[in-house]
């Protein structure tokens, strides 16, 4: 079994900063690309960054420049630091992992339960 679990979020203002972190942890061999992606409602869930094992990064355009995502491997970490947030970034932001677990030699993508981040204007 494998649990992901953020933390972080809230509420600021427009042009302020929030950080986003989140684990992964249970019966895990090992954990390849890691990443957020939000969603709001009525809406599909969208891509916001991600990093795979090795460090290569990618990001969604529209966060580029403003967002950073980093990851611990030793910890099953990862980590997403927003800067100048903007009242488009009000979103549910969800964390991926996915996993190999001590189990299955196979990879399964696991979701966090999501953490609520508002920029107001």
């Amino acid at each position: 079994q494998v649990q992901v679990v953020e933390s972080g979020g809230g509420l600021v203002q427009a042009g302020g900063s929030l950080s986003l972190s989140c684990v992964a942890s249970g019966s895990i061999l090992s954990v390849a690309t890691m990443g957020w992606y939000r969603q709001a409602p009525g809406k599909e869930r969208e891509l916001v960054a991600l990093i795979t094992a090795s460090g290569d990064t990618n990001y969604a355009d529209s966060v580029k420049g403003r967002f950073t995502i980093s990851r611990d491997n030793a910890k099953n970490t990862v980590h997403l630091r927003m800067n100048s947030l903007k009242p488009e970034d009000t979103d549910v932001y969800y964390c991926m992992a996915n996993v190999r677990t001590v189990s299955s030699m196979l990879n399964r993508v696991y979701w966090g339960q999501g953490t609520q981040v508002t920029v107001s204007s």
